[in-house]
């Protein structure tokens, strides 16, 4: 269980502990909480509340890059599946087995919890329409079935967890559910619902900065796994304005009336050959991800041998205390 967290002393002690640590069919639930560089008593009151395990950023550096932190201790910590919620406390923690039962029964690799917005009155109607026209927008660019997009409250499995890596720096939810797509990873919602929080987002400012931002990484992510895709129809698009304006003096000339219009073709040949363009820039972007991807790989194959190399250490180490007693 991690929860990454900034400044979260107010709520981060009933988050831990509204956590159940005995599920059926889990041995044991540790939590790990990652600090990312709070200026409060979030350290004090994560080791008060019990916390099993704390990493602690000496900056600040963004909650993709937190969550990440959480992943890879996670992983180190030999967790075999690896539950996120929030420090605010908006997520219940009761439903965490109904969260990872998916993933238990190998249904599923990433379960992510439905906050059914459509049903919160802390809501407004701007936001909850917004919400539903986001995960809308994902669904499409990522090919996953997934009713809340930008829930933070999720689970992966182990093997989930190793073959995602994030790169965004502003959120790590859209661009998940973008990989895992990809990756051909199964995942699920699950109806896990919200609590109200008294505080504003710490992640962005306003809406409109959120969904800018969200947006950016969005095509961002969605162009570096399916550049050829994008430019592709980018480039068309170019090419077809460009036709415009060379149809429209090609039917001017065969009806007399060509003298004059020479600006259309010149202003056609340049759309033409800026879509040209971009179609090779794609089929060029295209050639580099292969190499993304040959490269994800070995940072997979690495990720798989570290945590090897760990669990023999760890045996070893557990074999020469048995024999020294």
């Amino acid at each position: 269980m991690q929860i990454p967290c900034f400044n979260e002393e107010a709520t981060l002690k009933q988050t831990i502990q509204e956590i159940p640590r005995v599920i059926k069919g889990i041995d044991s639930v540790e939590v790990l909480v990652i600090d990312d560089g709070s200026s409060d008593r979030t350290l004090e009151v994560a080791r008060q509340a019990g916390a099993d395990h704390i990493i602690c950023h000496t900056r600040n550096k963004g909650l993709a890059a937190t969550f990440t932190t959480g992943l890879m201790e996670s992983l180190r910590l030999e967790a075999d599946i690896i539950v996120n919620t929030d420090g605010d406390n908006q997520y219940p923690g009761n439903k965490i087995p109904e969260l990872i039962q998916p993933i238990i029964e190998g249904s599923a690799d990433i379960t992510v919890g439905d906050r059914e917005t459509r049903k919160l009155q802390h809501f407004s109607k701007t936001k909850r329409i917004l919400q539903k026209l986001g995960s809308w927008g994902v669904r499409k660019l990522s090919g996953v079935e997934v009713a809340d997009a930008v829930s933070g409250f999720r689970a992966l499995s182990k093997d989930a967890a190793i073959n995602i890596n994030i790169v965004s720096k502003f959120s790590y939810t859209i661009e998940m559910l973008i990989q895992a797509g990809e990756k051909k990873l199964a995942i699920q919602s699950v109806v896990t619902g919200s609590k109200k929080t008294d505080r504003s987002s710490r992640l962005f400012k306003s809406v409109p900065q959120f969904l800018f931002l969200s947006g950016v990484t969005a095509v961002r992510v969605y162009t570096m796994y399916r550049p050829l895709r994008v430019f592709s129809k980018l480039g068309l698009f170019f090419i077809l304005v460009g036709i415009v304006p060379i149809g429209r003096f090609l039917f001017l000339y065969l009806n007399g009336d060509g003298d004059g219009h020479i600006q259309s073709i010149i202003i056609g040949s340049i759309l033409i050959v800026i879509g040209c363009f971009v179609v090779i820039a794609g089929v060029l972007a295209d050639l580099i991800g292969f190499n993304r991807k040959l490269l994800e790989q070995i940072l997979i194959l690495e990720r798989k041998r570290s945590l090897t190399m760990d669990f023999k250490e760890k045996y070893h180490d557990k074999k020469n205390e048995e024999n020294d007693d």
